[in-house]
C-alpha cells in the first residue's frame, strides 16, 4: 500500500473525517503533518499544494486534495486502486 500524508490540525472536522476515511479502506498508517504544532510546515504544505486549508492529503506522490476530494475519489471508485497501485 502506498504512503499516505496528511496535513491536518487538532480541531479540523475534515482532518478528521478523511482520517476516517482512509482507516476504513485499510490504511494503517497516516504520516500526519500538524500545521498547528509546526507552522513552518504550513508555509511547506502551500507551496507543494497553491492551497491553505487543511486537510491536504498525498497517496504516494500524489497529491489528492482535501477532504471532499479524498470522498469524491472513493466515490468515483478511484481510491482503493490508487492506494494499492
Amino acid at each position: 500500500m502506498k504512503p499516505v500524508k496528511m496535513y491536518t490540525t487538532q480541531v479540523c472536522p475534515y482532518c478528521v473525517r478523511a482520517k476516517m476515511l482512509l482507516k476504513q479502506r485499510g490504511v494503517a498508517e497516516i504520516d500526519e503533518v500538524r500545521i498547528d504544532l509546526h507552522p513552518d510546515q504550513q508555509a511547506q504544505m502551500m507551496a507543494l499544494t497553491g492551497r491553505r486549508s487543511v486537510p491536504q492529503i498525498f497517496i504516494g506522490d500524489t497529491h489528492i486534495g482535501g477532504c471532499d476530494d479524498l470522498m469524491a475519489l472513493d466515490s468515483a471508485g478511484g481510491l482503493l486502486p490508487l492506494l494499492h497501485a
